[in-house]
């Protein structure tokens, strides 16, 4: 039996998820870190270092951004395929020494969340985004995006959901924010919970109430039986994406905008996504509309 995954009675929040700092490769301290996305309007972010997890421990209620764990594992698996993978969540006991295999085992153990990072700039087969279970995948990397053109993971992604349609999407910086790796802002993901809590945050992003963004903002998406109705930042173009070539559509390329759209989603279809997109031809997706029980 299939229920509506999006709740959006919360508050939404902006976070980046995938981000550097000087303690693996990146440019800035967590405090410049933390004073350069607070400009930018984010809630929260996730430190993930490669091989270096973090651990902010308790936070005062008025912090902004939010500190989230996490860390950054890479390496190659038992086939021979190179990964990097980003580990959301408080983890301890991670080395590169153990290889990758045995970290996603033990990261999985603990408790995070396993999502497969620029599948496309890796090189990873579609095989290779199958092979692991990863929880998520990310379908924007700013940087790898800069950096040869190679950040977008959206087929990974209708792969992995064609196998597990709970399989989240993310948009994410990936930033360095070193001369040349310059790039930050460019991809997100906004959360809707209840509270700017570590552990309300979590919970929303693990459940897939969140929604991956290069700019489009959605505002509060529901649904009757298989009737979706949502409601977004002005945009030229709605659509329902479906299995296969299956897929609805709204959309103007002579300058009118929606703010509402409604869906209705066929029975058959083992998974939808929407996808919004702006007169400027920025994007942003949610996650499959129903799930498994």
């Amino acid at each position: 039996m299939q229920r509506f995954r999006y709740d959006t009675s919360g508050n939404w929040y902006k976070g980046s998820v995938h981000l550097h700092s000087t303690a693996s490769d990146g440019g800035m301290t967590v405090k410049e870190i933390t004073d350069l996305y607070a400009g930018e309007g984010y809630d929260f972010l996730c430190r993930t270092d490669h091989w270096a997890a973090s651990d902010f421990g308790p936070q005062k209620d008025d912090v902004c951004p939010l500190w989230l764990d996490g860390v950054e594992l890479d390496g190659n698996d038992e086939a021979g395929a190179w990964f990097h993978v980003v580990c959301l969540g408080r983890v301890t006991g991670l080395s590169r020494e153990m290889g990758l295999p045995a970290a996603m085992a033990e990261a999985r153990k603990q408790g995070a969340m396993l999502i497969l990072a620029h599948p496309h700039w890796c090189g990873n087969s579609f095989q290779d985004a199958l092979r692991h279970d990863f929880d998520g995948v990310e379908i924007y990397n700013h940087v790898c995006h800069w950096l040869n053109g190679k950040g977008d993971g959206r087929a990974y992604w209708t792969t992995m959901l064609d196998q597990d349609p709970r399989t989240l999407g993310l948009c994410v910086d990936d930033a360095h924010l070193r001369p040349e790796h310059p790039g930050w802002n460019g991809g997100w993901i906004v959360v809707n919970a209840p509270a700017r809590t570590p552990a309300a945050l979590t919970a929303a992003i693990r459940g897939g109430n969140f929604c991956a963004s290069c700019g489009p903002e959605f505002g509060w998406i529901t649904a009757a039986d298989r009737h979706v109705r949502i409601a977004t930042s002005p945009v030229a173009f709605v659509r329902l994406v479906g299995p296969r070539s299956e897929g609805r559509r709204v959309g103007s390329f002579v300058g009118e905008q929606w703010t509402e759209t409604e869906f209705d989603v066929p029975p058959d279809w083992p998974w939808a996504c929407l996808e919004i997109e702006d007169a400027q031809g920025h994007r942003a997706w949610s996650n499959a509309l129903f799930v498994e029980d």
